[in-house]
């Protein structure tokens, strides 16, 4: 039986090695790094711009991390073993070109090359998000972006509430909430980040509250105003990284569109009526806006909101927590997001629908010929923006 080092120099005969000079040579033309190392070893340093799958979780997490099997590879190791072994998985694996660093990350730290301390999630952390950690499309970094991330919510009501409370759960580290309505009695049946013991507050307060109980890492900042033309801008100057639009009014939801499309902020849009709901992803530049759908709000009596035509107390649950889904991809990067796709939903039935959705090249906004410029304050049809 051969032995460990038979092994070894089999593989090394097998694969194409590269020294730290030749590896950065790779690097510099497009190649990508890959660190196979244990997670301890990550932790005291890394090679810049290097992801992270470590050797056992290499044949499961590799195609997410790479999914260019035409880009070469730079894989590397502590010694440039295991990355040896790495390199032979990854041709199996279809790659074209995976080159193992001989003399691994110590050679490449020898020869004077950079090095970077990687930021870390402290224990707390690590348990806390831990299985988000499992998950090789969101992992360390991804849980360190999320963190990162500025989302808007635009409502703190049916729909806001469960999507407020499942991205402060994720650790979403800054959450915008504008709302200028205080909690009622009819909101509790299914606004589910208030309280009977939040009767008569402000919802930003109550959400607030509610939320830095959840998760401490959340920054809460909250807008207890209307979205109005004079309010946009100023609200929207932080800079936000993606809007999760819970207005129950149309007014609301032209001037989240509009602004999305001048700032470039995508905006992930849910309705609810009775026993239905929607969603959908308005991406600036890659699909179409709210406008291609609607160019300009339906009569009042083609408007009805919550308080006229009811709904089941879930449903916002479930629409809201689909917005938080969509919210949460758009700030990882990952998946389809749902982008020129409206995802139906009928409680009755319990089915899922979708219908496709096309940017309309004469849209006012979005267009090749945009005729709306500046923000339109429309009339009020219906009070709120929280269903």
């Amino acid at each position: 039986m051969p032995s460990y080092r038979d092994l070894l120099k089999t593989v090394k005969a097998e694969i194409e090695e590269a020294g730290p000079k030749g590896a950065q040579a790779l690097v510099d033309d497009g190649a990508l790094l890959v660190d196979v190392r244990e997670h301890d070893e990550w932790q005291q340093g890394r090679i810049p711009g290097a992801i992270h799958v470590p050797r056992g979780n290499l044949e499961s997490r590799i195609e997410q991390a790479a999914p260019d099997r035409s880009r070469p590879l730079v894989v590397y190791c502590a010694q440039g073993n295991r990355s040896a072994f790495a390199a032979k998985t990854l041709t199996e694996l279809g790659y074209e070109r995976p080159v193992s660093l001989e003399g691994g990350y110590t050679a490449w730290q020898r020869d004077g090359l950079p090095t970077e301390l990687p930021r870390t999630l402290g224990p707390e952390r690590l348990a806390r998000y831990s299985r988000h950690l499992l998950i090789p499309e969101v992992g360390e970094e991804g849980q360190l972006r999320l963190l990162d991330s500025r989302i808007l919510l635009i409502g703190a009501g049916g729909l806001g509430s469960p999507a407020a409370l499942y991205l402060a759960a994720a650790g979403v580290g800054r959450l915008g909430i504008v709302d200028a309505d205080v909690v009622d009695e009819t909101n509790l049946q299914r606004q589910i980040a208030h309280s009977t013991d939040s009767l008569g507050e402000p919802k930003t307060d109550s959400a607030r509250r509610r939320i830095e109980a959840l998760n401490p890492d959340v920054d809460v900042v909250p807008f207890r105003e209307r979205l109005t033309s004079d309010s946009v801008e100023r609200i929207l100057e932080p800079g936000w990284d993606v809007i999760v639009d819970g207005a129950d009014n149309f007014p609301t939801r032209y001037l989240v569109n509009d602004a999305s499309v001048w700032h470039d902020i995508p905006v992930v849009h849910g309705s609810i009526f009775r026993f239905e709901g929607q969603a959908t992803v308005f991406k600036p530049g890659d699909g179409p806006c709210y406008r291609c759908l609607f160019p300009q709000p339906p009569p009042p009596d083609m408007a009805p909101s919550c308080a006229e035509g009811g709904v089941l107390g879930v449903l916002p649950g479930v629409i809201g927590s689909i917005q938080a889904a969509e919210a949460l991809k758009l700030a990882l990067g990952i998946g389809e997001p749902l982008v020129g796709r409206l995802l139906l939903y009928d409680a009755l039935s319990g089915e899922f629908s979708e219908m496709k959705l096309r940017r309309d090249p004469d849209c006012p906004v979005c267009g090749d010929s945009p005729t709306i410029t500046e923000y339109i304050d429309y009339v009020e049809f219906c009070a709120g923006v929280g269903h």
